[in-house]
């Protein structure tokens, strides 16, 4: 029969099924078989021929129909589970069944009515029909489920056969192991097995549908409860099914060891399709989303790796229910480890390799689900973080995910992935190691349009961090606490800014610190503390090999004079409130040399006409995002207590606010509106008083920088006078010989701002996630208008 008429069969079936108003028995096996056993469709094809009208129409007007047709379809892949496929007939049954649920699925968990249908027993199904109240019943979520983890792993159909057979000795599905089956080697596995693209594209699918299933979570609304676990997922991860170790470890591995530069020749992917590319994404995508699970409110292990019990609890504390959190958490092998980092670093860099010779590597398109994946790793496995940060390698991770945020910054339909990017390195920076490393010379030149520079990592950091302040669009502001408090993190351990750089600092400081800007909302003069934070680490621990630095504050010393002598009657609040610029960032271009950009940059481009993106849900301030710890001298760290000893105020619950517009604030100033209030919205709600400047001005932490312009500034002008100096070389060599030892105050501590995971970032996580699920599963379009609840769709 041709492909036609199977099309053609299939979709007579699709409008019997619409049109019949009488249930149809479950026993008409001749009605049923008509939607999967002759068919020869694509999932393409499926989603063109059931269109979404008709499955509402059935769910509304023939209940039982649309009930009958997902238990027979169910019943058919534990057929084929049970069976082991071994036919060509089977096989193609379990796909066309498996393509089916996938179309129907979101319709079933857009009402709130059906959602509770898998989760029943359906009375004597498949039970020969006899017994109606059979004891060993078990939901039909849980059905569908077993039988797709079985499928899996089923010999010559998803996994490579270990038997020269033939037919009747075929492996029992029952007794095989399927941690001999794990798709690739890796963690846990040595054996690589033949790469065979049928059992790719099988795969593939049956990960599509375990997707749609879990996906059920895109149907409610977000909610700050921890508790709300998704049932799929969580009985998926859960003991019921054996093969989860196998799965998490396939999963895993066919992510890490994926090269989509093929075996290095340039242009080869135009020559041949490539059948993993497909199923690295797949396996991403369901990867990412069993791991959805708030460590927050579980015991995790401390810096140490001990657990944060007393001593009295050697043992180790439970984990998590969640098997594939449980087996992520407990990796600890450095050759894993080492696996895993190459292989998600690979993956990152890949879009930047991209940029030398146009098309010449296959460029993938899921750097976002390898953010999440990388995040998940650090954040359950504290031994992965350690080993990232132990090597270079992390600079490996770091440049990629400036590439992005540098690429993304104009872009409104991706303030996601510019979240993503900064809670990584803000959770890189809490660990002292992190700072140590950004030393490192930056010598590899990624395509970035930022100023030419010669320096390290850190400087690349710097400049980056400086463009996105200075040239993001509107909605970045609520990460700017979040940037700058990275550049607080790694300051202590900076051994030497370049001259870009250092301008860049200050070039921060002088926009945030004029008046208009500080008086404008309410929270806007934590980033000047910020800043000058910076300065004091820099100058009190790393001042020899920084004279860069300490040229561009004498420079620029005037504006730390401003900041001293900052007005705080109500006349001159008012004057530096109506003194605002033309434009909306006070930034003047200082430096000369800022208009040479890097070889082969292309400009940050903002979102094409028409981009649809999806909401997410406010990030919390960074006071709530981080915790305050004080390093000692012998380097160990110690969690200090909020400063302020009131409560702080107990704000609204985060609601879904559009891109995140984030409600900070540092808890030593209690407000009741914790919004960051744009300059637009600010004169209505909020404006600022004498007594209000005051209560931070008298806390600027001046002291240390105007001691060292009380120092230097004399002797620096003195030189110029003398040797008639206009020439910076020489200054910058009489600086580099200064010292302060003995002028400065004694040098503070060291305040480290620790990333503490909490049910707001895990809520979070959860709606960008399946944000980037929804916008990326695009053909077959899964859950495109249907009626999610978790995020809105706006075109850009």
């Amino acid at each position: 029969m041709g492909s036609a008429d199977s099309k053609l069969n299939f979709r007579k079936a699709v409008i019997q099924l619409t049109t019949k108003t009488q249930p149809v028995e479950a026993t008409d096996d001749a009605f049923w078989d008509q939607f999967w056993a002759d068919t020869a469709t694509s999932v393409q094809d499926v989603f063109a021929l059931v269109p979404a009208a008709e499955i509402r129409a059935v769910r509304e007007e023939s209940p039982s129909n649309l009930a009958t047709l997902c238990y027979k379809a169910v019943e058919k892949l534990v057929q084929g589970a049970e069976s082991g496929c071994h036919t060509e007939k089977e096989r193609q049954i379990v796909l066309n069944c498996c393509r089916l649920l996938t179309r129907i699925l979101p319709y079933i968990f857009e009402d709130p009515d059906w959602r509770g249908f898998f989760w029943s027993t359906v009375p004597g199904a498949g039970r020969g029909g006899g017994d109606e109240d059979d004891e060993n019943a078990r939901p039909l979520a849980e059905s569908l489920l077993l039988a797709v983890a079985d499928l899996l792993f089923c010999p010559d159909f998803t996994v490579q056969s270990h038997r020269r057979s033939t037919v009747d000795t075929a492996e029992d599905i029952h007794s095989i192991d399927s941690c001999e089956y794990i798709w690739e080697a890796g963690v846990g596995f040595a054996h690589s097995p033949q790469p065979n693209y049928i059992h790719d594209l099988n795969r593939t699918e049956l990960l599509k549908l375990l997707l749609t299933c879990f996906s059920e979570a895109m149907y409610l609304p977000p909610s700050s409860d921890s508790s709300n676990t998704n049932p799929w997922v969580q009985f998926f991860c859960s003991t019921e099914n054996r093969h989860a170790l196998p799965l998490f470890t396939s999963l895993l591995n066919v992510v890490c060891a994926y090269d989509p530069v093929g075996y290095g020749i340039p242009y080869n992917h135009l020559l041949f399709s490539d059948y993993r590319e497909p199923l690295v994404e797949e396996a991403a995508q369901v990867l990412i989303v069993t791991l959805d699970y708030d460590s927050s409110t579980s015991s995790s292990p401390t810096v140490d790796g001990t657990t944060t019990g007393t001593a009295m609890d050697d043992v180790d504390p439970p984990g998590p229910d969640n098997l594939f959190v449980n087996y992520l958490s407990r990796i600890h092998r450095e050759e894993d480890f080492q696996f895993i980092l190459k292989g998600v670093a690979r993956l990152l860099s890949n879009p930047l390799v991209q940029t030398y010779l146009p098309n010449s590597a296959k460029k993938i398109q899921f750097h976002q689900e390898l953010l999440v994946l990388f995040w998940k790793l650090c954040d359950f496995n504290k031994k992965f973080l350690f080993f990232v940060l132990k090597s270079s390698d992390v600079l490996d991770i770091l440049v990629p995910i400036l590439y992005f945020l540098n690429d993304a910054r104009a872009d409104q339909s991706r303030v996601g992935l510019m979240h993503i990017g900064v809670f990584i390195l803000l959770l890189l920076s809490g660990e002292r190691n992190f700072g140590v490393r950004l030393n490192k010379p930056y010598s590899v030149r990624v395509p970035m349009d930022i100023p030419v520079f010669t320096g390290t990592h850190a400087d690349l950091l710097i400049i980056v961090f400086h463009k996105i302040i200075t040239s993001g669009h509107q909605r970045l502001q609520p990460l700017f606490d979040c940037l700058l408090t990275i550049v607080v993190n790694v300051s202590p351990y900076l051994k030497s800014l370049s001259m870009v750089a250092a301008n860049k600092l200050l070039h921060l400081l002088e926009a945030f610190s004029t008046t208009w800007f500080l008086f404008s909302a309410v929270q806007n003069h934590h980033l000047v503390f910020f800043l000058l934070e910076v300065f004091n680490n820099i100058i009190q621990y790393q001042f020899d090999g920084n004279s860069n630095l300490v040229y561009a504050v004498i420079r620029k010393r005037n504006v730390f004079h401003q900041l001293a002598n900052l007005p705080t009657d109500s006349q001159s609040i008012q004057k530096g409130l109506q003194r605002k610029k033309k434009t909306p960032e006070p930034i003047s271009r200082t430096n000369s040399q800022d208009g040479v950009s890097m070889e082969g940059s292309r400009p940050a481009a903002p979102a094409e006409p028409g981009t649809l993106k999806t909401s997410l849900v406010a990030t919390p301030g960074i006071d709530k995002l981080t915790e305050k710890s004080q390093v000692s001298e012998d380097g160990t760290m110690r969690s200090l207590e909020p400063e302020s000893s009131q409560p702080p105020p107990e704000g609204n619950p985060p609601s879904a606010v559009s891109d995140g517009e984030s409600w900070s604030g540092e808890a030593s100033h209690p407000r009741r509106d914790r919004r960051r209030l744009s300059s637009a919205s600010s004169s209505g709600q909020w404006t600022p008083t004498p007594d209000w400047v005051m209560s931070w001005k008298s806390k600027l932490p001046l002291q240390t920088i105007m001691r060292l312009l009380q120092v230097l500034v004399p002797q620096v002008e003195k030189i110029c006078i003398d040797k008639g100096l206009t020439d910076e070389s020489e200054i910058l060599k009489f600086l580099q010989h200064g010292t302060l030892v003995g002028l400065l105050p004694v040098p503070h501590p060291i305040l480290i701002r620790k990333y503490q995971a909490n049910s707001g970032t895990a809520m979070w996580f959860r709606t960008y996630m399946w944000g980037v699920i929804y916008l990326r599963n695009v053909d077959p379009p899964i859950w495109y208008d249907t009626d999610v609840k978790l995020f809105e769709i706006q075109r850009v």
